[in-house]
């Protein structure tokens, strides 16, 4: 009488999401990065909330370029407001800038990259030629003409970031459409008879969201920076309101009096920037398809 060998389960196997957080999580600077901005995230949103002592447009003239103290922690600018919740602010407008303009930018570059890569041929060649001219215009300049020509609003500031920043985006996603439209699993669906707007939507967009949240992640600190620069130049947000970039303006000016007026909304701003980067690096490093086969 023969004994029946146990067969030994067969270990389930890995996704590619799984296996991209792992590698993330062994990154220490995407991890730290992730932190770090995380960190600051939250205290820009819930900071002026529980630190009700000032107000972001109160003014103090008696308390004008008051050093950093127990009151006031990150000083107070010429009219005496308190610069640590002008900070706090203005992280609240930087934020919601870059990732609200991130946001118009991927659904400009996607669906636009999507179409031409997909349709191909003279359309194609004809889009893409498009997004060349763009690219050769000077983007910051491309921003001034469409603040000055549709104002200085603040929610046509991210439309007008938003619409400068998704070139790139488009190339990507041209590019990878031009690679998956060829796979079996899109011939297949072809041969089904699929439409080509559900053959975008559920064959090849999904395929697309390792390169697009690895671009998003690059092109949110950008789009931050072209808002301070845009502030820098005066064409940004307009006080009583301020951003990070507004601030900077604001004490390079006095940097030589009053440092503190440009060292606190700098560090912030620069530790935003450098933990978005590492966490966009992190995220290249752990969706590279590459990486799965080391």
């Amino acid at each position: 009488m023969s004994t029946a060998t146990p067969t030994t389960p067969a270990p389930e196997g890995a996704s590619l999401w799984h296996d991209a957080w792992l590698r993330l999580r062994q990154n220490r600077m995407a991890v730290a990065g992730f932190v770090i901005f995380a960190g600051i995230t939250l205290l820009c949103l819930f900071g002026p909330t529980f630190f009700t002592r000032h107000a972001y447009d109160k003014t103090q003239l008696e308390a004008h370029f008051k050093n950093p103290d127990a009151t006031h922690w990150f000083g107070t600018d010429a009219l005496g407001r308190d610069v640590f919740i002008r900070v706090l602010k203005g992280g609240q407008i930087s934020l919601a800038v870059g990732f609200l303009a991130t946001a118009v930018s991927i659904l400009i570059g996607v669906t636009y990259g999507a179409c031409s890569g997909y349709v191909g041929g003279k359309l194609d060649a004809l889009m893409m030629r498009a997004v060349d001219i763009l690219y050769s215009l000077p983007f910051t300049i491309f921003v001034i003409l469409l603040m000055v020509i549709f104002g200085r609003n603040f929610i046509l500031l991210f439309i007008a970031i938003g619409a400068v920043e998704w070139l790139t985006m488009a190339r990507i996603v041209r590019g990878q459409v031009l690679v998956l439209k060829h796979a079996e699993f899109v011939e297949a669906a072809r041969a089904l008879g699929y439409s080509t707007p559900r053959i975008l939507a559920h064959h090849i967009l999904p395929n697309l969201l390792g390169p697009v949240i690895i671009y998003a992640t690059l092109t949110v600190p950008a789009v931050m920076l072209l808002e301070a620069v845009l502030s820098f130049l005066g064409l940004g947000v307009q006080s009583p309101m301020s951003s990070w970039g507004l601030l900077i303006q604001e004490g390079a000016e006095k940097m030589d009096i009053y440092p503190w007026l440009l060292i606190f909304p700098a560090l912030f701003f620069s530790a935003t920037l450098f933990s978005l980067n590492f966490i966009g690096d992190g995220l290249r490093d752990a969706l590279d398809p590459r990486a799965a086969k080391d």
